[in-house]
């Protein structure tokens, strides 16, 4: 069972990563909806580990650019020099909130977390509005536009409010179209995936945390992996030619199962 259970909750933070569905407020309703027991943070560290190797693996060609151009002067790596201090600062304010406003959003009620489900349908619906077919690459996006989308980012760690949702509706506001804002929303999440992790990873040590059995954290970091993988392809794929709509009626059904939940409990 244990096994079972850590590799489902795997899928479900490798698909919900990266799918503008919110992966916190999916497993805070795992956990405290079906009753199933938390892992610990250390699990939690692994997860986070197999996303950002998901997405590395996907945008190793744009990452090895932007690492190779980030301190390069030649005018040929302009754009991506541009583009790897765009991420860097859009981190910031990011990380910011994160330090502020985490212990009031990890703690956040099924009432609220059902609301933010609402919150992220009602997004993506205005990013659909506000998308265009010919827009700027992400590395065009102007310094104060980029810290904007890494304060949407930093909102979305309220747990049913979906960051990557937030990061490419916030994008698509700010001028890119679809794909071009989920690049550079996928390309953000790299950084903050990283520090979250460092992060955990020292908490861990620090409170000498154990782990599920070896078959279960591996069986986890695998399904995560490769769900995130697959998550990252299909919606780059998808939003090439389809809207957020499917996405946007998701997280509206769910949120209001969970409001009515709650309110008749």
């Amino acid at each position: 069972m244990e096994v079972l259970q850590a590799t489902i909750l795997g899928v479900v933070q490798g698909l919900a990563e990266f799918l503008p569905i919110s992966s916190s407020g999916h497993l805070k309703l795992i956990h405290e909806g079906l009753g199933w027991s938390d892992f610990g943070l250390a699990y939690d560290t692994f997860l986070h580990v197999a996303t950002l190797l998901a997405v590395a693996v996907y945008f190793r060609s744009d990452l090895v650019r932007m690492a190779r151009s980030a301190f390069s002067s030649e005018p040929t790596r302009a754009d991506d020099r541009r583009l790897a201090w765009l991420v860097v600062a859009a981190t910031v304010p990011t990380g910011v909130i994160g330090l502020v406003g985490n212990g009031w959003f990890e703690d956040a009620s099924l009432l609220w977390i059902g609301v933010a489900f609402l919150l992220t349908s009602v997004v993506l619906i205005a990013a659909d509005r506000l998308s265009r077919s010919v827009a700027p690459p992400a590395e065009r996006l102007g310094w104060g536009r980029g810290l904007l989308v890494g304060v949407a980012q930093g909102l979305a760690i309220m747990p049913g409010l979906s960051r990557s949702g937030a990061t490419m509706s916030a994008g698509m506001a700010l001028g890119l179209d679809r794909e071009q804002a989920a690049r550079f929303s996928f390309l953000l999440s790299v950084p903050i995936i990283l520090l979250a992790a460092v992060k955990q990873g020292i908490d861990v040590l620090g409170d000498a945390q154990t782990l599920p059995s070896l078959p279960a954290v591996l069986a986890g970091f695998i399904a995560a992996a490769l769900t995130g993988y697959v998550a990252i392809a299909l919606l780059m794929r998808l939003l090439r030619n389809h809207t957020f709509l499917p996405f946007a009626v998701y997280t509206a059904l769910l949120g209001s199962a969970v409001i009515v939940w709650q309110l008749a409990g």
